[in-house]
């Protein structure tokens, strides 16, 4: 099988498009695939469906310990995971149980942590990145977790800890000049509405795309995330004046009968692939397409603006929607100005831009009256003392 195929293979795998798990899948066209997908139908699936829809596929499929998968899967299930975790779940799952398959075992008991190390080196080989090798390692773990609390696999098996070195990349923001030329070019209501939302209120795009029109507040400029599409976390967030005027010029337009805030024409709502694909057309319109930004590059705007502005990271966590203070940290990198105004002094000191040098001369008399001022305080001491 070539990476493609395999690329493929796990893509299909977690978005639940086929119901068996072989290479004689290939031979149908991926254009074919790409048919049963009804991204676009607006219908979200509660766990139990994802489930259901899990199984059906999963009992195709020729794997070792397929009991004890799907225990655990309906374990996620009752612990209320979402469907999405389900999937990604099942699929790092369904690649770690084909492999040992390949490798000669036919059942759990046999795993130890060399498997999970061949794990990393087979997806290691099929290209992927770190940080894409880590989310299904860490899914694997959590299955081989279970299976050590119900006894089936040996705790031996998590030993040594593993780690994954992930870079630490600095999040990355949209020019200022870029974001005014972008927004030249946006003439959609529906688009510039949305494309202002995720800007101005730090939003990801799947906490966009499932906001219902009763989640809006237009008195008091806001929006009530009830559950953060990454983390559960609910919050509130805040909708500017420019944001607020083109979501006005929108809700004037769209379907009263929608329930979704923005939605596809002739669909209930917005696909992530849709809204992706308007955002792309823009920065190509704009002439910003080699600029390698993403849609979710408007949050990292968000962010970044917003600490530029001297927001206290505390307010910028709540609103970003972060657990832990340290995500928001990473922002303060970007946008330490003091750190670069200090830079910039010293430079100035280095390259003698300072005529004559004046600034030389300026650091002798401040050590002098330093010298001095430390010399009163001493016999004012003195003289107190007799």
């Amino acid at each position: 099988m070539t990476r493609k195929q395999l690329d493929l293979q796990q893509t299909i795998i977690l978005s639940g498009g086929i119901g068996d798990f072989s290479t004689d899948s290939f031979k149908t066209s991926p254009t074919k695939f790409a048919l049963s997908f009804d991204l676009n139908s607006g219908s979200y699936p509660s766990s139990i469906e994802a489930l259901n829809k899990i199984l059906i596929r999963f009992g195709r499929m020729e794997l070792p310990g397929k009991d004890h998968v799907e225990t655990y899967l309906r374990h996620l299930t009752r612990r209320n995971r979402r469907p999405k975790t389900l999937y990604s779940r099942w699929g790092a799952i369904v690649i770690f149980l084909g492999m040992i398959r390949d490798n000669g075992k036919i059942c759990l008991e046999e795993i130890t942590r060399r498997d999970v190390e061949a794990f990393i080196e087979h997806e290691q080989d099929r290209g992927n990145k770190i940080t894409t090798i880590r989310t299904s390692l860490v899914s694997v773990q959590a299955f081989l977790r279970y299976l050590v609390e119900e006894g089936i696999v040996s705790p031996d098996v998590f030993g040594r800890r593993i780690r994954l070195q992930l870079p630490e990349r600095l999040p990355r923001a949209m020019d200022p000049d870029d974001f005014s030329k972008l927004l030249s070019v946006i003439d959609d209501t529906r688009d510039r509405a949305m494309i202002l939302m995720l800007l101005r209120t730090g939003m990801r795009i799947g906490e966009v795309l499932t906001t219902k029109v009763l989640d809006v507040n237009l008195k008091e400029h806001r929006i009530e995330i009830y559950e953060a599409e990454k983390n559960r976390l609910g919050r509130v967030v805040y909708i500017s004046d420019d944001a607020m005027d083109a979501l006005k010029a929108w809700l004037k337009m769209r379907d009263s009968h929608k329930e979704f805030l923005f939605y596809a024409r002739g669909r209930k709502a917005m696909s992530y692939s849709t809204a992706r694909l308007v955002f792309v057309n823009y920065l190509q319109k704009a002439g910003l397409i080699h600029k390698g930004y993403t849609v979710h590059t408007l949050r990292h705007t968000f962010a970044t603006e917003l600490l530029n502005a001297r927001m206290p990271l505390e307010c910028l966590q709540v609103l970003m929607g972060h657990r832990c203070i340290e995500e928001t940290q990473r922002y303060a990198r970007l946008t330490d100005k003091t750190r670069e105004e200090e830079y910039f002094k010293a430079m100035s000191r280095i390259e003698g831009r300072n005529s004559d040098g004046d600034d030389r001369r300026d650091h002798a008399l401040e050590a002098v009256f330093e010298t001095e001022k430390l010399l009163a305080e001493y016999r004012e001491e003195l003289s107190e003392h007799h």
